[in-house]
C-alpha cells in the first residue's frame, strides 16, 4: 500500500514539475481590451488595459512565449521586447497594437539579434498603471534562439 501511495505522489508531484510553465500564444494575449486614460505626468492620452479572466489567471505564473526579439537599448538603459512582428511592423511601428509586445527582463543580458525568433520563459506580470512599461512584462527570463 506504501508503494502505490508513493508512486501516485511521485506522480503527481513530477507532473507539477514537468508542467510548471504554460506556453502562451498571442492568441492568450489578445485577452484584453484597451480604454484612454489621460496621464498627467506626459499631458498625454494613453491605452489603459483591463486584462480578461484568461490572461488574468496567468499573473506571477511562469509561462513561455515566442516571437521576434527586439532590442531597444540605448546606452545602459536596456529594453528588450518579445514581439508578435518583427521590427518593421511592431507595435511601436503603428502595426499592431500593444497586446503584440512583452517586454523582458533577462536574469543576464541576452545575446539575441533583432528579429531573431526566440522563445522566452518567465514570470507574468501584467502591467495596468505604469505607462513607462509594457502590460505584458516578462520577469527572471531566460531565452532560447528557435531554428
Amino acid at each position: 500500500m506504501h508503494k502505490i501511495a508513493f508512486l501516485i505522489l511521485f506522480f503527481i508531484v513530477t507532473k507539477f514539475n514537468l508542467f510548471s510553465q504554460e506556453k502562451l500564444t498571442w492568441h492568450d494575449l489578445a485577452d484584453v481590451k484597451f480604454y484612454n486614460v489621460y496621464s498627467v505626468k506626459y499631458d498625454d492620452i494613453f491605452l489603459k488595459p483591463r486584462f480578461g479572466p484568461i490572461i488574468k489567471s496567468y499573473q506571477g505564473a511562469q509561462i513561455r512565449i515566442r516571437g521576434y526579439f527586439l532590442d531597444f537599448s540605448i546606452e545602459e538603459d536596456e529594453f528588450f521586447i518579445v514581439s508578435k512582428n518583427p521590427r518593421s511592423s511592431c507595435f511601436f511601428c503603428g502595426a499592431a497594437g500593444p497586446e503584440s509586445i512583452v517586454e523582458v527582463v533577462f536574469k543576464q543580458n541576452p545575446k539575441f539579434k533583432t528579429d531573431q525568433i526566440v522563445e522566452v520563459t518567465g514570470v507574468l506580470e501584467l502591467n495596468t498603471d505604469d505607462v513607462d512599461h509594457c502590460n505584458y512584462i516578462l520577469k527572471e527570463a531566460t531565452g532560447r534562439l528557435i531554428n
